[in-house]
């Protein structure tokens, strides 16, 4: 019942949520859209006038905002910004846009490309543009002495430079003298404490958590120990005993987030940056539902930070949001169950152990991707679980998941990742998002044969041959299911599927009609009496299970992707 279940509840999960069309990436308020689409026709003026207003009204974490979102646009239309700079020479807000700039155009030189991928050059033409921004830094610096932002600049260019630690602890007690409590810096040096930078894990979790307590109430600077959760997970696994840090400890950190976002409206911008991260935190602890809620409270502010670490970071968010949901809808039962309700004030607290529900029974499931195996297995690397993949006639590929092929010391059974846990059919929705083939998933859940088509991580059409048949189709039913599953393989008369759709005899029998009226090949030996019929298959090959994180970094190496071991992470 894994199929009926999420298809009955898939869309009661996406209740409170906006559709992915609305999120966007660190979305400017009103007031630097504003000063952006003036800029964008040449007026520098509504810029000046916004970050002079934020200097007098010494609101620095909006004056960070503003400056960083005006230096990314001043990095590709410059001639605005050359006006002001003439214009008002010595200005300290122009100053400040100046020296965020530096640091986006070493970054354009250098790529969000892995380490490897980056020439010695690049490297070399980074290090040059870093060291010639000096002065401009220091300008910014000197012409508004009470102001953090260019020592979170200033971090960004050490981390860069590798500037030796002393200069790190210098820039960050002239931040903190300035603003004790500002958040950008506080992130920025949470990054460069990480152990794959210049610190150690002790050191970043005490960090963040004493800045955090000395942070007043209300403060976004209180979720900044989620900042570290964060830069934590993407080199541990989560579970008691999996890293060097105490389990019970991450868990305490999420459970302040949840009270932390508690205190805070639904969609409020100022709790946005630490709910991003507090989402990823949950997923990872499997509180999938708790998630769910704090995806609704997030609304359309997605955030660059933590989603592109994972990959690109708005697709990376949309992605994960609908893997929780699918989660969500898979564990609600059938009947007399319901999805949670989006909450009215604020998320959940601690989860509630008698509401947990047991995993159903995974099907006996098997999917025919449109499309050679090369770039299927390319496309399943993004699932964090173990794959097998057989080429099939006609140039398709054979797709099944394969648990038995985990590494030894595994319990059987044991949940994994978020996206590769629940059974073919999600994995099927996450692989073939982006991609242009058709996959055609067939399953089998106790008697009933099941029938998904997915393109582009959506479910196109399902169709179930019930082991009652008066759960036949109406004839237009099963036609308009019919003419979504022909167009998608090019087939003009829908009427053979049709017929095979509303068969009411062996159910096994009509879906094998069902393939051969798509003009598929014949489903894999043993497929409906044992799991993994691809294992005796020729030509059949494992793709290993992967973390959830790790296998998106993977899957997108080859755009932009975020840091591990090092590299320098988008310095916007």
């Amino acid at each position: 019942m894994t199929l009926p279940r999420m298809l009955r509840h898939f869309a009661a999960t996406g209740d409170g949520l906006p559709p992915d069309g609305a999120v966007e990436l660190d979305a400017p308020d009103g007031g630097l859209r504003a000063a952006l689409s003036a800029a964008r026709s040449g007026a520098w003026e509504p810029a000046a006038e916004l970050l002079a207003r934020t200097r007098a009204d010494r609101d620095w974490d909006r004056r960070g905002r503003y400056s960083a979102g005006l230096a990314e646009l001043a990095l590709h239309h410059t001639g605005w910004f050359d006006e002001w700079r003439r214009a008002r020479p010595g200005d300290p807000d122009v100053a400040l846009v100046a020296a965020e700039l530096e640091i986006d155009r070493a970054w354009e030189i250098r790529t969000a490309a892995r380490a490897r991928h980056v020439s010695r050059e690049q490297f070399q033409a980074l290090r040059t543009v870093l060291r010639d921004a000096i002065p401009v830094l220091r300008t910014a610096a000197d012409l508004n002495p009470e102001d953090p932002v260019p020592w979170r600049v200033f971090i960004a260019h050490a981390m860069g430079l590798g500037a030796p630690r002393e200069v790190f602890d210098e820039y960050l007690a002239r931040g903190r003298a300035a603003d004790p409590h500002h958040m950008g810096l506080h992130a920025r040096a949470v990054q460069y404490l990480a152990q794959k930078w210049y610190g150690s894990h002790a050191e970043m979790f005490a960090f963040a958590e004493s800045a955090a307590a000395a942070a007043p109430e209300g403060s976004p600077l209180r979720g900044l120990p989620l900042h570290a959760v964060t830069e934590y997970a993407l080199e541990h696994e989560a579970g008691i005993g999996k890293g060097p840090v105490a389990w019970s400890r991450i868990e305490g950190l999420v459970e302040a987030g949840l009270e932390l976002s508690a205190r805070f409206e639904p969609g409020d911008r100022r709790a946005a940056g630490f709910r991003n991260h507090l989402a990823l935190a949950l997923i990872r602890s499997d509180r999938e539902a708790e998630a769910l809620e704090v995806f609704r409270l997030i609304g359309t502010d997605a955030r660059t930070f933590p989603w592109a670490y994972l990959g690109d970071p708005r697709e990376t968010f949309l992605l994960t949001r609908q893997g929780v949901r699918a989660h969500v809808a898979r564990r609600t039962p059938y009947f007399g169950g319901s999805v949670p309700a989006p909450a009215t004030d604020g998320p959940s607290g601690p989860r509630d152990p008698s509401t947990a529900t047991t995993p159903p029974a995974a099907a006996l499931a098997v999917a025919h991707a449109g499309a050679p195996l090369g770039e299927v297995r390319e496309a399943v690397l993004i699932t964090g679980t173990t794959m097998r993949l057989a080429p099939a006639p006609g140039g398709g590929t054979f797709v099944e998941a394969a648990p038995s092929a985990d590494a030894p010391g595994r319990r059987k059974g044991m949940r994994t990742t978020l996206l590769g846990e629940g059974g073919l059919p999600r994995l099927a929705a996450t692989f073939s998002r982006g991609e242009k083939w058709p996959v055609l998933v067939a399953a089998k859940e106790g008697a009933d044969y099941t029938l998904q088509l997915y393109r582009d991580g959506r479910l196109v059409a399902a169709h179930v041959w019930w082991e009652d048949p008066a759960e036949m189709p109406t004839q237009q039913e099963a036609a308009e299911r019919a003419t979504a599953l022909t167009a998608a393989y090019g087939k003009t008369d829908h009427r053979p599927l049709a017929a095979a759709l509303r068969g009411t005899g062996d159910p096994r029998q009509h879906l094998d009609e069902a393939f051969a009226a798509l003009g598929l090949p014949t489903l894999p030996a043993g497929f409906g009496h044992r799991p993994e019929p691809l294992a005796e298959a020729r030509g059949a090959q494992l793709v290993e299970r992967r973390s959830f994180m790790r296998a998106i970094k993977e899957s997108l190496s080859s755009g932009s992707d975020g840091t591990s071991g090092g590299e320098l992470p988008p310095l916007s």
